[in-house]
C-alpha cells in the first residue's frame, strides 16, 4: 500500500511539474507587460520554464511511473507553453507573425496524427510504444539528443527574447543598459536564435507526418471509396 501511494506521489508531482509550467507561462506574459524590473523576473522564468520541460520526463522514467497520460500531457504542456511564448513575442513586435503561424499549424497537425494513432493502436509519440517507424523518424523525433538539442535552442531563442524584451523596457524607462550598437548585435543574434528553434521545430514536426500519414489517408480515406462512388 505504501509502494503503491509513493508511485502515485511521484505519478502526480511529475504531472504537477507540467501544471507548474503551464502557470508560469501566463505570469511570465503578465509580468513582461509591466515595467523594467517585472520583465527582468519574467526574463528569468522563461528560463526556468524551459528548464523545466525535462524535470517531468526524468521524473517519470527514473521512478517508472511514466504513462500514457502523462506522456500526451506533457506534450499539451509543450504545445502551451511554445505557442503561448511565440505568440506574445510576435505581438510585441520581436519577431515575424509568420512563426507562430507555422508553429501553431505545426502542431495542430502533428497532434492530430498522434491523437489518431494513440485512440487506434495505443501508439504514444515517445518511449517502447512510438508510433514512430523509421530509424531516422524515432531520432528526429524521440531521441535524447534531439530532445535536448531542440529544448537547448529554445532557451536560447525563448531566453534572448525574454532578455531583448527587458532591455527594451529598460531603455524606454531611460535607463539603457547597453549602448545601441550593441542592441543592434543583440537583435541580429536573437533572430538567428529564433530561426534555428523554428528550423528544429519544423525537422521534429517532419517524420512524425510522414510515419503517420496513412493513419489519415489510408485508414480514414481508403482508396477504393473514391472508386466505389
Amino acid at each position: 500500500m505504501a509502494l503503491r501511494s509513493k508511485h502515485i506521489l511521484l505519478y502526480s508531482s511529475a504531472n504537477s511539474v507540467t501544471a507548474f509550467r503551464i502557470f508560469l507561462v501566463f505570469l511570465s506574459v503578465l509580468l513582461f507587460q509591466w515595467n523594467e524590473i517585472a520583465a527582468t523576473v519574467a526574463f528569468f522564468l522563461v528560463i526556468l520554464i524551459i528548464i523545466l520541460d525535462s524535470l517531468d520526463g526524468y521524473i517519470a522514467r527514473k521512478y517508472g511511473v511514466a504513462s500514457d497520460f502523462g506522456a500526451l500531457f506533457d506534450i499539451a504542456g509543450d504545445r502551451i507553453v511554445e505557442n503561448v511564448l511565440w505568440i506574445f513575442f510576435a505581438a510585441a513586435g520581436l519577431i515575424s507573425v509568420w512563426i507562430p503561424i507555422v508553429v501553431v499549424s505545426r502542431g495542430f497537425l502533428v497532434d492530430l496524427i498522434r491523437t489518431v494513432a494513440y485512440s487506434e493502436s495505443g501508439k504514444t509519440p515517445f518511449g517502447k510504444k512510438t508510433m514512430m517507424k523509421s530509424r531516422l523518424g524515432r531520432f528526429l523525433v524521440s531521441s535524447n539528443f534531439s530532445r535536448a538539442t531542440y529544448a537547448v535552442s529554445k532557451v536560447f531563442a525563448f531566453g534572448m527574447l525574454g532578455g531583448l524584451l527587458a532591455l527594451n523596457k529598460f531603455s524606454a524607462a531611460g535607463v539603457p543598459l547597453v549602448s545601441g550598437s550593441l542592441l543592434k548585435v543583440f537583435e541580429v543574434t536573437v533572430q538567428i536564435l529564433v530561426y534555428t528553434a523554428l528550423v528544429f521545430c519544423i525537422l521534429r514536426g517532419i517524420p512524425v507526418l510522414v510515419d503517420g500519414r496513412h493513419l489519415i489517408l489510408v485508414r480514414r480515406f481508403p482508396l477504393r471509396a473514391i472508386g466505389d462512388e
